[in-house]
């Protein structure tokens, strides 16, 4: 299995080769700073900049989520703009952890794109703890022609989300203060999906940003009841940072789980829906 994650010294390495990777640059951050802000200040050479709230989310009402799926449509011509063909080398990065990037990765798989897609692991601070040079320019690519379609990999809606917490796992990749209901800072109600089990996606990472061995994510997930054999789903706040559990349990070499796009955001703004704290 092609690994989702890359490497700072292997990415240094495939931006020299002859057919150097798509990098895309997805900063991104709920409060800010603004992201474009922070690529103009220097970014990986090469890189494009990738809007998450107007390019890899959509825009409804509350019980869609903080950050549903982008319409296809806006997400195939954003795909254009970054200059991405089918087949092409895709690699994405962030200035947290790949928690932004996991968004992008998890995305275009799920769009049926047919080249290959992976994390720069540790994210931009890997890449210049590496000693990778930073740059300021940006030169706009040549518009790409990939074709995309939704649906290449599971996906839950509420119903989904509740009854996976009933007959298999349901991960809440959120902190464990918000799974619990001790502190809830943006959605209308404290808590969790009832059934879901704990698993916040920082403890997947090392103190120095990067993930774990593929080993230790797999006793991980093990200790949390995952199984080869499981049905699993992922779901966070908004639908962001679920695709980075998704990305560690990939890494950790599970089957691909499913991903609850709506995530908490949607689940509580929905009083049909039941919510428990604790645990």
């Amino acid at each position: 299995m092609t690994s989702p994650l890359i490497s700072a010294a292997e990415l240094a390495t495939a931006v020299r080769s002859a057919r150097p990777p798509r990098v895309l640059d997805v900063r991104w951050k709920l409060g800010g700073p603004p992201g474009p802000d922070e690529f103009a200040r220097g970014h990986i050479p090469g890189a494009v900049y990738v809007d998450l709230d107007t390019e890899l989310a959509g825009h409804g009402a509350p019980t869609d989520g903080r950050h549903p799926l982008p319409p296809l449509p806006v997400f195939q011509a954003a795909a254009r703009r970054w200059g991405l063909n089918a087949g092409d080398d895709v690699v994405a990065y962030d200035d947290v952890s790949g928690t932004s990037a996991a968004r992008l990765w998890w995305l275009l798989r799920y769009a049926g794109f047919t080249g290959t897609v992976r994390v720069l692991d540790g994210g931009l601070s890997a890449w210049v703890a590496a000693g990778g040079a930073l740059e300021r320019e940006t030169v706009p690519p040549r518009p790409g022609r990939v074709e995309l379609a939704y649906g290449s990999l599971p996906t839950l809606d509420a119903d989904g989300a509740a009854s996976l917490a009933t007959d298999g796992i349901l991960l809440d990749a959120r902190a464990g203060e918000r799974f619990r209901g001790e502190v809830e800072p943006i959605d209308p109600r404290a808590g969790h999906i009832p059934g879901a089990v704990s698993a916040p996606t920082t403890a997947n990472l090392a103190p120095d940003g990067r993930h774990l061995s593929a080993e230790a994510l797999a006793t991980r997930f093990a200790d949390l009841g995952v199984t080869p054999e499981a049905r699993i789903g992922v779901y966070c706040g908004s639908g962001v940072t679920a695709a980075h559990e998704v990305l560690a349990l990939v890494a950790a070499g599970f089957p691909e789980p499913a991903l609850y796009p709506g995530s908490f955001s949607a689940w509580s703004n929905d009083p049909a829906r039941p919510v428990e704290t604790g645990g």
